[in-house]
């Protein structure tokens, strides 16, 4: 078993639609134009990158597509000859009052929707999996946070680590990821991007694919 260098890794990354506040959600354009962004500029070695997807700004909405499509990566894992491959599912989400990026560590079980979702929507101190136990219950990423957020800042982005991904449909959908990473042995990451009026898009996507770069190496 001659292994040169680490595994490859396969990343799996979704992105949001509009919703209230945000007619023009920065996430839609990073995700849908990430593929090409990342063909142009050259994948880096032993990455490969799987779907990206955009998921309705909704709870209910965001589970479906959300569960198919981790799903479907979880199938083409085994379908692999090697299952020493890595898979990292890194979702992102828009949060418009943010000055630069934050990488999320944890996701709390509690649905608390400062106003409706797109499908009209708005728990109040709800848990996001009754069977976890209470709202105060929280799962952390396996991801090395601070480490991927001090290289980043190397690189020269604006980014923080965060242990507060709001209690939205972000923290929803990140809940859900990190549960179901954590049952079938991958890894979820949740990253929040300003509006490109705070980063421009140009900026952001450079982030999106150095992150992905990141992950390679911190994974």
């Amino acid at each position: 078993m001659g292994s040169e260098g680490p595994p490859a890794v396969t990343i799996h990354v979704t992105g949001f639609k509009k919703f209230h506040g945000v007619s023009d959600n920065p996430t839609e354009t990073i995700v849908s134009n990430l593929q090409e962004y990342m063909k142009k500029n050259g994948l880096p070695k032993g990455l490969i990158l799987g779907s990206c997807n955009i998921l309705e700004t909704a709870g209910q909405g965001a589970l479906v597509p959300l569960y198919q499509t981790l799903q479907s990566a979880i199938s083409g894992k085994d379908s692999e000859s090697s299952n020493s491959k890595r898979i990292i599912w890194v979702h992102f989400g828009v949060n418009s009052g943010a000055t630069r990026f934050a990488v999320e560590h944890q996701a709390v079980n509690e649905a608390t929707f400062r106003c409706p979702d797109e499908m009209g929507w708005k728990p109040q101190k709800v848990p996001i999996i009754p069977a976890d136990g209470g709202i105060s219950q929280t799962r952390e990423t396996s991801l090395p946070v601070e480490e991927i957020t001090k290289a980043l800042t190397k690189m020269g982005y604006e980014v923080m680590p965060s242990d507060d991904a709001g209690r939205f449909v972000c923290n929803y959908v990140y809940y859900h990821s990190l549960r179901f990473a954590e049952q079938n042995g991958i890894q979820s990451l949740f990253v929040h991007v300003p509006l490109f009026l705070t980063i421009d898009e140009e900026t952001q996507m450079q982030f999106a694919a150095s992150l992905l770069e990141c992950l390679l190496t911190f994974g």
